[in-house]
């Protein structure tokens, strides 16, 4: 049997350590240097090394790895271990703000395409992305039960009074977010073209927003339907105290199992959840559902590049099940089931500026959100709000609004409509006549 000594032991501990540390350091510079080409980022290692990217130019971002394994997780998977190291507190933003991180980051390749040290792991969960989408009912209510049944407080934190989760519109710079999702719930009932009494079904009806000005401001009859039971509860609550009971029901129920026909059809933010898979299911039965003088209004998020694959960190810690899918892999949904494309809006830095709003106002309330979970919880809504902001902002991250119809002749020729039904709907809202 070979003794060896406490003292050899060590030195061959420290020696192995060391050159571990060397080829991890040796990784870490290779792939920080074939992103960061433009403006500087100073990365600190675990054991004091500290290494610079980029070319010098604006305003410098220090980060420090806490941890060896840190490391040599983001090594090993960057789009996943980067937040999650962010999350865990192994990776710490030292100079500027997670903001500043991520917008330099995302500003260095403006093509959404995987680099080259990611494209292997890229390459594989496009391969699976089906499978992570496969969102049957019974997965569909599970994926919605992660995100929107959280604590209802933590929404109140960040969003305006109406709890508008989606994109707001804005009208002009500098324009507040409780006006620039007023406009946009404005800017959607126009391209209805709604008259009193009109039929709407709100497919994902979130916490009953949209449907509340549908029915108040235009007179439609609205039903909502949703997956969350906590959303449920609230807007339920909310057209009750409202006195809007008569005009809006909402229901527990996937869209799929909807059974009747309605003079319109809107569905705001929840398209981002059907998963690429089901688009021909999605677009049909929305066919099926709408009148055949009926409008259909689509508002989601989109990519502007070509089909790809929902980043991995976000469908584990947010949205599971979820996908952004690129205009080519929805328009030929759309004509297999039938509908006509009578307008397609793209809102690009609107999502950029309402991510904005609700980060500022997300982390002004630090200490809330740490008592109502915890501060891994914070960090890990930090990272997302952020990153999703500079998605919009640097890449080609963005909104489409499609309007929809089953025949010729149902909307104008010319968009003037939209304009001169937004000014009546203005004067008819209640601040408009407070």
């Amino acid at each position: 049997m070979k003794v060896v000594s406490p003292t050899g032991t060590h030195a061959s501990s420290g020696h192995s350590s060391a050159v571990g540390d060397w080829f991890v350091t040796r990784l870490l510079r290779k792939m920080f240097g074939s992103v960061i080409r433009r403006g500087t980022l100073q990365v600190t290692m675990a054991g004091g090394q500290t290494l610079t990217f980029g070319d010098g130019s604006g305003k410098p971002v220090a980060i420090r790895f806490t941890s060896r394994s840190a490391q040599l997780r983001t090594l090993l998977d960057p789009d996943l271990k980067f937040g999650e190291s962010y999350m865990d507190g192994t990776l710490v933003v030292e100079r500027g703000s997670l903001a500043d991180l991520l917008a330099l980051l995302f500003s260095q390749n403006r093509s959404g395409q995987p680099t080259a040290w990611t494209k292997p792991q890229w390459f594989l969960r496009y391969l699976w992305r089906r499978l992570e989408q496969f969102n049957s009912r019974h997965r569909a209510e599970k994926n919605v039960a992660h995100h929107y049944d959280l604590d209802e407080r933590l929404y109140a934190l960040f969003l305006d009074a109406d709890r508008q989760y989606s994109c707001a519109y804005f009208e002009a710079p500098g324009q507040t977010l409780e006006a620039a999702q007023l406009a946009k719930k404005r800017h959607i009932a126009a391209k209805l073209m709604l008259k009193p009494g009109m039929s709407v079904l709100d497919i994902g009806s979130g916490w009953g927003g949209l449907a509340c000005y549908l029915a108040e401001t235009a007179g439609a009859q609205v039903d909502g339907v949703t997956l969350s039971r906590e959303q449920l509860a609230y807007a339920t609550a909310r057209v009750e105290k409202a006195g809007l009971a008569d005009r809006i029901r909402f229901h527990l129920t996937d869209y799929r199992d909807v059974d009747r026909r309605y003079d319109r059809i809107v569905s705001v933010g929840m398209f981002e959840h059907v998963g690429v898979g089901f688009y021909d299911e999605y677009f049909r039965k929305c066919a099926a559902l709408l009148a055949d003088d009926g409008v259909f209004l689509l508002h989601a998020i989109g990519r502007s590049d070509r089909p790809g694959i929902t980043n991995p960190w976000l469908a584990k810690y947010i949205f599971p099940g979820g996908y952004i899918p690129a205009l080519s892999e929805v328009l030929p949904a759309i004509e297999r089931a039938g509908l006509l494309v009578d307008d397609i809006e793209i809102l690009r830095l609107h999502y950029a500026d309402t991510l904005k709003a609700w980060r500022e106002r997300f982390l002004a309330r630090r200490d809330e959100v740490t008592a109502l979970y915890d501060k891994r919880f914070f960090r890990m809504w930090e990272f997302y709000l952020a990153g999703s902001e500079m998605a919009f902002r640097e890449e080609g991250m963005m909104v489409f609004q499609i309007q929809l119809t089953k025949r010729q002749g149902v909307v104008p020729t010319t968009r003037d409509y939209i304009a001169r039904d937004e000014t009546r709907l203005r004067g008819r809202e209640p601040a408009a006549t407070a």
